[in-house]
């Protein structure tokens, strides 16, 4: 049966230096006309939920918030591509990464798929800065499909139940992320996740929430990919 391995984007495959906090805050401030904390945490977040945190914090009422959201991602989206186009150095890649995708879509076993709290369009930007083709990912769940990342891994699990035309279990679900919410997230429907240390938290802070593995970065692809595909061998034992 096949594994669905599921990315998370920034700190996981790349690095985008700020442009999505830089592009958050001027579009606060377009839109409530107050930004919310500047050091406010977004690791684990999707942007939806960062935008209600920052305005909640800075006292704009949840009814405006939720009236305005819409029109605050698309000012957020329309900043953070001005950030990245206007730049060729805006976004990073994260050492191992293409090697590794190239490796997992190679595999009849795999199926690539994206976890992220990025908005779908953000998440596209973002990747097509270093080179890596959207359309790789056979499903994704995306900040613009839920207010937060816990409930994203069931939308990815019935997304790739639909394309595969049977059901995927959870147990078949590999997560791939740089925070702890990434390794705890998927925890209601029993998927495994990964750890990498190429965001801010280390070995230390993921070991604890029981991930297959924890690695330093995704330069090892053949210790990631029997890293993910042992769930097939611990289903099977």
């Amino acid at each position: 049966m096949t594994v669905l391995v599921l990315f998370d984007i920034d700190g996981t495959l790349l690095l985008a230096h700020g442009a999505g906090r830089r592009a958050v805050h001027r579009a606060m401030v377009d839109v409530f006309g107050v930004t919310g904390p500047e050091l406010h945490p977004f690791d684990g977040k999707t942007d939806p939920q960062i935008v209600r945190e920052l305005g909640a914090l800075a006292g704009v009422t949840e009814d405006v918030i939720h009236e305005r959201m819409s029109p605050a991602l698309d000012r957020y989206f329309g900043y953070l591509e001005a950030d990245i186009t206007g730049s060729p150095h805006a976004v990073e890649l994260l050492p191992g990464v293409h090697d590794l995708l190239d490796a997992l879509e190679a595999r009849h076993d795999v199926m690539l798929g994206l976890l992220t709290g990025n908005i779908e369009s953000g998440a596209s930007l973002k990747l097509r800065a270093v080179n890596i083709a959207p359309e790789r990912f056979v499903v994704g769940a995306y900040g613009s499909d839920a207010p937060v990342r816990p409930a994203l891994p069931a939308i990815a699990q019935s997304r790739a139940t639909r394309h595969l035309g049977a059901h995927l279990p959870g147990s078949r679900i590999v997560i791939v992320g740089d925070t702890p919410h990434d390794l705890t997230c998927g925890n209601e429907i029993g998927a495994r996740a990964i750890g990498v240390e190429t965001g801010r938290f280390r070995a230390a802070d993921l070991h604890p929430h029981n991930p297959l593995a924890v690695f330093a970065d995704l330069r090892d692809t053949a210790a990631v990919v029997a890293a993910i595909t042992s769930v097939a061998a611990e289903r099977a034992a």
